[in-house]
């Protein structure tokens, strides 16, 4: 989302207009024109024809035999590089899969990226349903997850309501919390129990848990840790999930601290 007010006075419309092109095609799986790509992102067709072949000379696109482009491999070379940056040392990646391995659940960090709340990293757990969407660089639902609960939990109530505003609060299930003020109460409970938990708020029959890795005055700098399961377990082992959870949330901690010494 652009804030058209925050565009820069020297920004480069050549490359703004590549990166709308890249984002056309990543949006469209069975490719796209350069007719079909010059409508949807509003330009001309030789200028998107010139743009194309650029993004097609570096890998981001690649021509079709059909004369539709799709998203190139350089782009997964990019992501690898993202999620590498957002996980941090390999021991923490290390961490999360010793977790979700003791556990079976799936485990996922958290933290604020560009002031929006992002998943980081992640490792699956055999017991966890299977969410395709909540992977690294997933910044939706922060309401109605643990994990973005979590996070949300350690801004004051002023940024809390601005970042509602912001981003909104989406019904992703019929029990979604979807009014600042139940958001607040569920928040000021998961404060007193030591753990910020949602059952069926993101999808219906599943249940996360949260709890926080690192807090800092730099907000970017916030680390939270949440696993998901199948919301009957939650009911049934809250306690159990929340000893689990502090224990690897110490664990992450630890390794984290154990990177930044050794680059130090």
């Amino acid at each position: 989302m652009r804030d058209p007010l925050a565009e820069p006075s020297d920004l480069i419309r050549s490359v703004s207009r590549a990166l709308r092109v890249l984002e056309s095609v990543g949006r469209a799986p069975r490719g796209l024109t350069v007719k079909q790509i010059a409508r949807r992102c509003e330009l001309t067709v030789a200028t998107t024809y010139h743009l194309v072949r650029t993004l097609a000379y570096e890998g981001y696109v690649i021509r079709r035999e059909d004369g539709t482009y799709i998203v190139g491999l350089e782009i997964a070379d990019r992501y690898r590089e993202l999620v590498s940056a957002f996980r941090g040392p390999p021991a923490v990646g290390e961490a999360l899969r010793r977790a979700a391995l003791d556990t079976g659940y799936s485990h996922y960090l958290g933290r604020f990226v560009g002031g929006r709340i992002a998943v980081t990293a992640s490792a699956e757990g055999a017991r966890s349903p299977f969410l395709d969407d909540v992977a690294p660089g997933f910044d939706e639902g922060g309401h109605a997850t643990a994990l973005g609960k979590a996070l949300l939990a350690t801004l004051t109530p002023d940024q809390r309501s601005r970042y509602l505003r912001d981003y909104g609060m989406r019904g992703f299930t019929p029990t979604t919390l979807t009014t600042p003020e139940a958001l607040e109460a569920d928040l000021a409970a998961g404060e007193r129990r030591g753990m910020q938990i949602e059952m069926g708020q993101f999808r219906q029959g599943l249940a996360s848990a949260a709890v926080v890795v690192v807090a800092d005055r730099d907000m970017e700098r916030r680390l939270v840790l949440a696993c998901s399961m199948p919301a009957a377990e939650m009911l049934t082992s809250a306690r159990v999930v929340r000893a689990k959870l502090t224990a690897a949330a110490r664990n992450v901690a630890e390794a984290l601290s154990g990177g930044e010494s050794a680059t130090a």
